[in-house]
């Protein structure tokens, strides 16, 4: 017998409104993420910080409703719980305390989400610099405030972070973003469509409001990042904008370029993924519930393709209304019928996609570094390296692996496969979906070993 009708792997907030509908629908769920509570990044922590930390926001509020909806009895919560393995079969192996397990369920949803996009230039492996993301998860789980903090890059969270240093007090010293006036002129062409997602605009404008308001300086059109360690062990941000090289000293540098789907998982679990070429990163194909090529494998959120919290939800119920379907919990009728609201709010929350994505774009210079610049964190393996391991023969990202290592450390290639990408493609290689095996997280061979009993031969 099946452990579960479902598994969802992440509970953030495709995962828990996938999680919510499916049980209503009279569906056992078993919910696996890696925090110590539900949330996602969005709405991380929020059991702990609703009504404590006024400055996340009102949107941060959104997420009660979520988290209150997986009070039910069909749901069963696991935390602290790593899924490194997806086996045929929809047998899932996870880890928790130091002991790994398989479920098994006819259908698993992955909706683990999003990461940020890598930023490397000069300097991004220093103390002090972090990124944008890590430091609100900072904000959020521990209350720690980024102060006299420099945020740089581009992309709608920054203004967020900055809105929520400004209300807690702790306004950054400025913005540095690499978007330009051109790219802003030439989203604009995506500006009707955006207008259906009217208070998402209304928000974002809001926000830059706020920060003019307090009086931070902005630059923009950044480039030629260049980071450096002073004497007092500050940090010297250098760049260039208005056709001049600007010098910030400041304790902390917050880089942020966008997110990316986090595709390891559907990688490894081998769905087909294609390149999106305006959001600069794989994606896997889906259908309009999120089904993939995988048998009883659906996908929700962000790990689908960038949309943000309002179209993960939505996807998160879609993905559940065509699961019930699936087991014969819904008619076919029933299930498009349901689908309505939640594909309208899809719709809506998409509309300001392609403004976002074109006027806040990644610049080259991070997603194709030249030089000593650092690519590879946990191996340090350096932009050059690569570039001369390809004049040696590796023409793809297994090749590189082998010769460089880069890809192969603890975070395996996360942090750095869209980087070793863009490298090859501009040496002239065959843009190749890098590959992903198992284990996705690292595990101990004790655990391995506990477990093999338990595995099929």
């Amino acid at each position: 017998m099946s452990d579960a009708d479902l598994i969802i792997i992440g509970a953030g907030p495709a995962g828990m409104a996938a999680a919510s509908s499916a049980a209503r629908g009279g569906l056992r769920v078993l919910l696996l993420d890696e925090q110590p509570r539900a949330g996602g990044q969005i709405y991380r922590d929020f059991a702990l910080n609703a009504g404590r930390k006024a400055y996340l926001g009102k949107e941060y509020l959104a997420g009660r409703a979520l988290v209150d909806g997986l009070d039910v009895a069909n749901v069963r919560q696991e935390f602290g719980a790593s899924v490194w393995r997806l086996e045929p079969g929809s047998r899932v192996v996870w880890s928790q305390d130091g002991v790994s397990r398989v479920s098994t369920a006819p259908h698993v949803l992955l909706a683990g989400g999003a990461q940020e996009r890598p930023t490397p230039f000069p300097g991004w492996t220093l103390p002090g610099v972090m990124s944008a993301g890590a430091a609100q998860v900072l904000m959020k789980n521990a209350g720690l405030l980024p102060r006299d903090a420099v945020l740089a890059g581009s992309g709608p969270l920054l203004y967020l972070i900055a809105a929520q240093m400004i209300d807690a007090g702790a306004p950054p010293k400025a913005l540095v973003e690499t978007q330009s006036m051109r790219s802003l002129i030439g989203a604009s062409r995506h500006l009707p469509r955006a207008l259906l997602a009217a208070p998402t605009l209304i928000k974002g404008l809001g926000m830059i409001r706020k920060i003019k308001r307090a009086g931070v300086p902005r630059f923009t059109g950044a480039s030629g990042f260049v980071a450096t360690q002073t004497a007092t062990g500050d940090l010297s941000l250098s760049f260039n904008s208005a056709a001049r090289t600007r010098t910030l000293v400041t304790p902390l540098v917050l880089m942020h370029q966008g997110v990316v789907p986090s595709t390891h998982m559907s990688r490894a679990s081998g769905v087909k993924h294609v390149w999106n070429d305006v959001q600069k990163a794989y994606q896997p194909v889906t259908d309009q519930w999120g089904g993939t090529d995988v048998p009883g494998l659906h996908i929700a959120g962000d790990g689908a393709g960038i949309g943000g919290a309002d179209a993960a939800k939505a996807a998160g119920e879609l993905a559940a209304l065509n699961i019930l379907h699936r087991l014969d919990r819904l008619s076919e009728d029933k299930r498009n019928q349901r689908a309505a609201g939640p594909l309208a709010d899809l719709r809506q929350a998409m509309a300001i996609r392609p403004f976002l994505d074109a006027a806040y774009a990644p610049i080259p210079e991070l997603s194709d570094p030249v030089g000593d610049t650092i690519v590879c964190r946990c191996e340090e393996i350096s932009a050059e390296a690569i570039r001369t391991a390809h004049r040696s023969g590796a023409q793809g990202p297994r090749q590189v692996k082998t010769a460089t290592r880069a890809g192969m450390g603890p975070c395996q290639g996360r942090m750095c496969d869209l980087t070793v990408r863009g490298i090859l493609i501009s040496c002239g290689a065959e843009a190749t979906v890098p590959r992903a095996r198992t284990p996705i997280k690292p595990v101990k061979l004790g655990e391995l070993a506990a477990l093999a009993p338990s595995q099929e031969a």
